[in-house]
């Protein structure tokens, strides 16, 4: 089954330009060097002809992002890890879900338990069994720990570390997308093999404690034997057009708004 995917955003937490920078990419002209927080965006049609949509994070700039790339409805939202550029976006999901709601009953959200609970957390007044407050998002937290089937297309976690955070990438069909990773355990590779498209962070050139360099991701891009890779999660340090026009055609620098034909299934 064949699906797009649509970079949302491919910028770090600080987001590209960065507040307070005057470097040449956050002064540039160039739209692939505005960059707004990491999230993808999956779009396909499911066995039955239905149109389905998947959101991977939402982070700050959501609102923004579903705007631009015209998101009408949602089928779920799958999440990575609990940060602040991953999570923040989710009370922009209101108008969605109350269509949603209508339709279908409350938008199902996928996450692992550590991530769950600081969802929970902070949006108490969403998630408590006490909550009142009546035009909170319809939504629902769910497991993803032992996968995710929706509409067709199984989503797998795979396990990887942002720093000595253990978070989760997601594989779904030939497709694989690893965002905020600074290590791949040996475990986690036989959950990418054969994976064709993978989308990874590379923040910079110089190591970061909890991000790989351009560098690494090339040399799990390698690993994987992935036929084709987009690089996200980057930084002001990277010009998009110079270091693309550094790299083969197969490895690159996606850009915010890139969507790219992909495998979901089969």
């Amino acid at each position: 089954m064949d699906g797009t995917l649509t970079f949302l955003g491919t910028g770090t937490s600080m987001g590209v330009p960065t507040v307070g920078c005057d470097c040449a990419v956050c002064s540039s002209t160039d739209p692939c060097d505005k960059r707004l927080r990491p999230s993808i965006l999956l779009r396909w049609t499911c066995p039955a002809g239905t149109p389905r949509s998947v959101v991977i994070d939402t982070g700050p700039d959501f609102r923004q992002q579903a705007i631009s790339s015209r998101i009408h409805r949602l089928d779920a939202v799958l999440y990575t890890h609990s940060h602040a550029d991953h999570i923040l976006g989710l009370d922009d999901l209101r108008p969605l879900s109350f269509a949603h709601f209508h339709e279908s009953g409350p938008i199902p959200l996928y996450a692992m338990a550590e991530t769950r609970s600081v969802l929970e957390r902070i949006y108490s007044y969403t998630f408590s069994p006490s909550a009142t407050y009546p035009n909170r998002a319809k939504v629902q937290l769910h497991p993803a720990e032992d996968g995710v089937p929706l509409h067709g297309v199984h989503f797998t976690p795979v396990p990887i570390f942002h720093g000595n955070m253990p978070i989760v990438g997601y594989r779904f069909g030939a497709t694989a997308y690893l965002t905020d990773v600074s290590a791949i355990p040996d475990s986690s590779f036989p959950l990418l093999e054969g994976v064709e498209t993978i989308v990874l962070s590379a923040l910079r050139r110089h190591p970061h404690p909890s991000h790989a360099t351009l560098d690494q991701a090339i040399a799990w891009t390698e690993r994987i034997g992935a036929r084709q890779a987009w690089f996200t999660h980057i930084a002001h340090d990277l010009p998009h057009q110079a270091t693309n026009q550094q790299l083969p055609p197969h490895l690159q620098l996606a850009h915010d708004g890139l969507t790219v034909p992909v495998r979901l299934a089969g």
